[in-house]
């Protein structure tokens, strides 16, 4: 036997013995996932099939250390279970290994020595959701030239980015965040022209962003960028979005899914990134991310000084989040120009002036909030905003109008 698909069975219990001891020599794929298996019959210390080269035990509920594959191993999928204990060193002796994929489990320690000479023909990286700390050494990435994506997000690593990331000059999507890294901008990234997915969320980033006039000019392709829940401060200049050309295209053809795609002869595989993204303070988890979704989240910072100008050009960004900074100055009315943005915060700023009348033309806004800021006179009317309850207007003393219970006082002309 080559090949052997178990998968979506609603298989529960323990892996019987005999399948740890069958077909050792020929077997190649073996896919487990989407069951309800709960552990490993006399559980294995290394797998033993020689020639495996899939191994998937996704989505169960399986407990204890992961089974070490053999080095034959090209794709190693066992997120989304209760796996404990630390990445075996031998993992890093997989030279043909091109998805590692450990997410969502409870395994911890530090990542081995050896991280940096993991396989060469890696593409995808995948620890998220696990208690792995400690800093990344900064030889960590020193052979990751074809990595695609790497995912670290939500676990409790600390210190300084390695700088051996600027090797992952494949990258297209990189995130880090809740972790506890500490750092200034890493705006030496500059080499992964690629990169089109940038989390940095909830960590210990501080101090101004400098290195360079323009966030993009440096990450041309880039579409998602999240740097909330940080320290960084200082004013942004009003060219800062220039040079983000990705975020400018409002982008009329299919949309499709960012992803992986990996073949391991005769069969394809495919991962597909996902992240999760904060609306209103509720985290929501996208299982897609679409190649068209363009958002920025700078909010929880200390940025100052007035909104950049240059957000004015993001035709095609549909979220925007600046809340919790101390802004000042007015809301720019051509932010009326973003005929695709469906979410909108300002809240928690230092802004002042109105509300501009030009928001009106949003005609996909859902989300909208400026509370807490230093606005005044009447709330604008009609299309969307004929939806915002008044959440969205409090802590302004000087706004009035619908929803809100103060009313405006009328205009008297008088003619003489």
């Amino acid at each position: 036997m080559e090949v052997l698909f178990l998968d979506s069975n609603k298989i529960d219990g323990m892996i019987p013995v005999w399948i740890w001891n069958n077909s050792t020599e020929t077997l190649e794929v073996i896919d487990l996932s989407y069951n309800s298996i709960s552990g490993f019959h006399h559980h294995p210390h290394f797998l033993q099939w020689r020639q495996l080269q899939v191994f998937s035990i996704e989505n169960n509920q399986l407990r204890g250390k992961l089974p070490i594959p053999p080095k034959t191993t090209i794709l190693l999928y066992s997120s989304n279970n209760y796996l404990t204990g630390e990445i075996p060193p031998m993992i890093c002796e997989m030279k043909s290994l091109q998805l590692l994929d450990l997410s969502s489990n409870n395994m911890s320690g530090k990542l081995p020595p050896c991280f940096g000479s993991l396989s060469n023909s890696l593409l995808v990286l995948d620890l998220r959701r696990n208690n792995f700390h400690g800093t990344l050494m900064m030889t960590a990435f020193m052979h990751g030239t074809r990595l695609e994506s790497i995912d670290l997000s939500e676990n409790h690593f600390t210190g300084q980015l390695p700088r051996s990331l600027t090797n992952c000059t494949s990258l297209v999507f990189l995130s880090l965040g809740d972790n506890s890294f500490h750092d200034v901008f890493p705006f030496w990234l500059g080499t992964l022209s690629k990169l089109e997915v940038l989390n940095l969320r909830s960590n210990n980033f501080y101090g101004p962003i400098q290195g360079s006039t323009t966030v993009c000019s440096q990450f041309p392709k880039l579409r998602i960028i999240d740097l909330s829940n940080n320290a960084f401060s200082g004013r942004l200049q009003k060219k800062y979005f220039q040079t983000c050309n990705a975020m400018k295209l409002l982008y009329a053809g299919k949309s499709s899914v960012l992803e992986t795609v990996m073949f391991v002869k005769p069969f394809g595989s495919t991962f597909i990134y996902t992240m999760t993204i904060i609306h209103k303070g509720v985290r929501t988890q996208y299982e897609k991310i679409s190649t068209i979704v363009m958002a920025i989240d700078l909010s929880c910072n200390h940025f100052e000084g007035e909104i950049p100008l240059s957000l004015q050009d993001l035709r095609g960004l549909q979220s925007l989040n600046l809340s919790n900074n101390h802004f000042t100055g007015p809301i720019l009315p051509s932010l009326g120009f973003l005929k695709n943005l469906e979410s909108l915060d300002l809240s928690r700023n230092e802004l002042s002036g109105e509300i501009p009348q030009q928001l009106v033309q949003l005609n996909f806004l859902s989300i909208f909030n400026v509370s807490f800021n230093h606005l005044g006179g009447r709330i604008p009317e009609g299309k969307q905003f004929n939806t915002f309850e008044d959440d969205s207007y409090k802590g302004n003393p000087g706004l009035c109008g619908k929803p809100l219970s103060k009313k405006c006082q009328a205009i008297v002309t008088k003619y003489l």
